[in-house]
């Protein structure tokens, strides 16, 4: 008998002694240091068992950081427009994405549309290669960012192909009616008033807009910058909010609260 047989035999519970001038016990006996696992157990690190497949999903629960962020996902539950401004850090691009994905998966609108300024921060980036999605991806990436963390890429990509998703630059929007459709501006510190103003005219029946921008960290020239006017004069209105963060509602680095402190 070879020795791995000879190891399987005791492990299984089969070896006889006596066989080999030892002491008759059958398996084992009572003294043996040595036990065969039972084959049915009633514990598994699987949990109890269950019918069909297990379910492998999960959900990330929308929980507010902090006072600010919970007026801004208040108003956005309130309001057809809402006019999210504050520093950077504060979350405003992430909650506006977060409900806009909510509100499509609850069948409360029908797409969501997404657009930012193609502008760039500060240096001109030159000719992009490729056609108009290629030079387009890198000024719309951080809606991509927000999208995939809320949603898997993969489903992202599947939801665009079936235009339930729209990421657009703001040239795209003049002309159009937003029916039925969570839309999110973001960066709106870099349109200018008349910019503004035409995308706030997009705004159609059953539909939700979010703008988020930041006053202080505009690129473009001084005095062009429109937001902050257009929050000024539309904050008068019922059915419109804005809700202006503050530092305490960095949710970042805390070291990002302290040097737009002093920057």
């Amino acid at each position: 008998m070879t020795k791995r047989a000879l190891k399987r035999l005791v492990r299984e519970g089969e070896f006889d002694s006596t066989q080999f001038g030892g002491q008759s016990g059958g398996r084992f006996g009572d003294d043996d240091k040595i036990r065969r696992l039972p084959v049915e157990r009633t514990w598994s690190p699987l949990g109890p068992p269950q019918e069909g497949p297990r379910d492998q999903s999960y959900v990330k629960t929308l929980r507010p950081k902090s006072t600010g962020q919970a007026r801004l996902l208040d108003a956005v539950d309130a309001k057809s427009l809402v006019m999210a401004l504050g520093p950077a850090g504060t979350g405003k691009t992430y909650l506006a994405i977060a409900k806009a994905v909510e509100a499509l998966e609850a069948g409360s609108v029908g797409r969501i549309v997404l657009s930012r300024p193609a502008v760039e921060a500060g240096e001109s980036l030159g000719f992009l290669p490729g056609d108009m999605e290629d030079k387009l991806a890198p000024y719309l990436r951080p809606l991509y960012d927000a999208l995939s963390d809320r949603l898997s890429m993969k489903r992202v990509k599947g939801l665009m192909a079936e235009g339930l998703i729209e990421i657009a630059p703001i040239g795209f929007m003049r002309g159009r009616t937003l029916n039925n459709a969570f839309v999110v501006i973001d960066e709106a510190q870099n349109c200018t008033y008349g910019q503004l103003k035409m995308l706030l005219t997009r705004l159609g029946w059953n539909s939700t807009m979010v703008i988020t921008g930041d006053p202080a960290q505009s690129d473009l020239l001084p005095g062009i910058s429109g937001l902050a006017q257009a929050a000024e004069r539309l904050e008068r209105l019922a059915d419109v909010a804005v809700v202006r963060l503050e530092d305490v509602d960095i949710v970042r680095h805390p070291l990002v609260a302290e040097m737009l402190g002093v920057l």
